[in-house]
């Protein structure tokens, strides 16, 4: 069986799985254990709602890598992947939450068919989909291998972008552009605030400019007043009122590339203190974007954008944004590139970024951020959302 739409063309898989055994070389790995679905997806093009029961990508010298996890998913694996029927492999259904049984025990098993049971081999470590029963099991099942850690390997070799990713990128981005457009249309006071993600997430799910949207990694960010001095909290059946800002940051995907932006919205006056916000984030963003071009680096941006942030009297003390890209629950981020102070990496073309200068007040919270990717000519906006509050009468 063969993808019936494949994301992507054979040569740019093998154009990945070439960067990724030439990451595993220089840190010594003889084969690797990916668990990471994004980096399971952008390796091999597996795509399912799996990652709840263990499952992942193993990666030798040579032959093509081999997909292992639950029987019955093996069935979206001979769907979705690259790879020869014969390099899926299923466990049976007793070892899915057995308290006495433990999937990896199958693992070692194919490990030691392939040969590699004396080898080195990297596994993600730090990851929210590996566990510590898992990397136990690991080490009992295999007393010969050396298990290294190989946490974000995958994850930087999938840093710069290619063509077909940009593509993607921009059609999540006319997404989120539309669902932004949607809340500033239908948002009024007294409208329940879970009535309105309704139809936000129906909005990014009917997708824009003839594209279907995918689910986000993230649900949407709906606080309003005193809960949006927090950052992460969702939405509830509150209603919208005159006076309390309400930031909503959401995303727009397209074959799971995420482009997340924020926007703050207010019904009525625009109290002085959001205004003085407003205009500091705002100049301290065309700074950051008018520079962000390849040699600059990370700490840079984020150094010029809190200078001028300062100059205002505002103070951030998280990082101003992170590398996005293809991502499954529960974060929208790729984990490798901040925008904060002591990240040296050198910013090149191909690159994406969610800058992110959210300022978190005391009575409230604005969020005004930008998608961006760097190219040969600076930072473009991957989004075309209208700059500044969203503010209704």
């Amino acid at each position: 069986m063969t993808h019936p739409n494949p994301a992507f063309s054979p040569e740019e898989y093998a154009a990945r799985l070439a960067r990724v055994r030439s990451a595993m070389e220089h840190a010594g790995l003889d084969c690797l254990f990916i668990t990471d679905p994004s980096n399971m997806g952008w390796l091999t093009g597996y795509d399912g709602w799996s990652f709840y029961v263990h499952q992942g990508v193993l990666v030798g010298p040579d032959v093509p890598p081999r997909w292992w996890g639950r029987t019955m998913d093996g069935a979206g694996a001979l769907r979705t992947v690259w790879m020869p029927d014969d390099h899926i492999h299923g466990y049976d259904d007793s070892f899915v939450q057995n308290p006495v049984k433990h999937p990896m025990l199958d693992l070692c098993g194919l490990v030691r068919a392939c040969g590699w049971d004396t080898r080195r081999i990297g596994i993600e470590k730090d990851n929210y989909y590996f566990t510590a029963a898992a990397y136990e099991t690991l080490l009992t099942g295999l007393p010969q291998a050396a298990m290294i850690d190989a946490t974000g390997l995958v994850n930087w070799c999938r840093a710069l972008k290619s063509p077909t990713e940009i593509t993607y990128l921009r059609r999540a981005g006319a997404i989120v552009t539309r669902m932004h457009a949607h809340i500033a249309e239908v948002a009024e006071e007294g409208m329940r605030k879970n009535d309105l993600v309704a139809q936000i997430m129906a909005t990014g799910i009917e997708g824009a400019d003839g594209h279907w949207g995918d689910y986000p990694a993230i649900v949407p960010m709906a606080p309003s007043g005193r809960d949006a001095t927090a950052p992460h909290l969702t939405w509830d059946d509150s209603p919208l009122t005159r006076g309390v800002p309400t930031f909503f940051e959401i995303a727009g995907a397209y074959r799971r590339y995420q482009c997340p932006q924020s926007r703050t919205l207010f019904l009525g006056e625009v109290p002085d203190t959001y205004r003085r916000a407003e205009a500091a984030v705002g100049e301290a963003t065309e700074a950051v974007l008018g520079m962000a071009q390849p040699g600059v680096r990370c700490e840079d941006l984020a150094r010029v954008f809190n200078g001028t942030l300062a100059a205002h009297g505002f103070h951030k003390d998280s990082r101003v944004g992170y590398s996005i890209g293809m991502s499954y629950p529960p974060d929208w981020g790729e984990r490798t590139m901040s925008l904060r102070a002591g990240d040296t990496t050198t910013l090149q073309a191909g690159m994406t970024f969610h800058f992110m200068p959210a300022l978190w007040l005391d009575d409230g919270g604005i969020e005004i951020t930008e998608p961006i990717l760097i190219t040969d000519r600076g930072a473009e906006r991957l989004c075309a959302t209208p700059p500044g509050l969203v503010v209704k009468a």
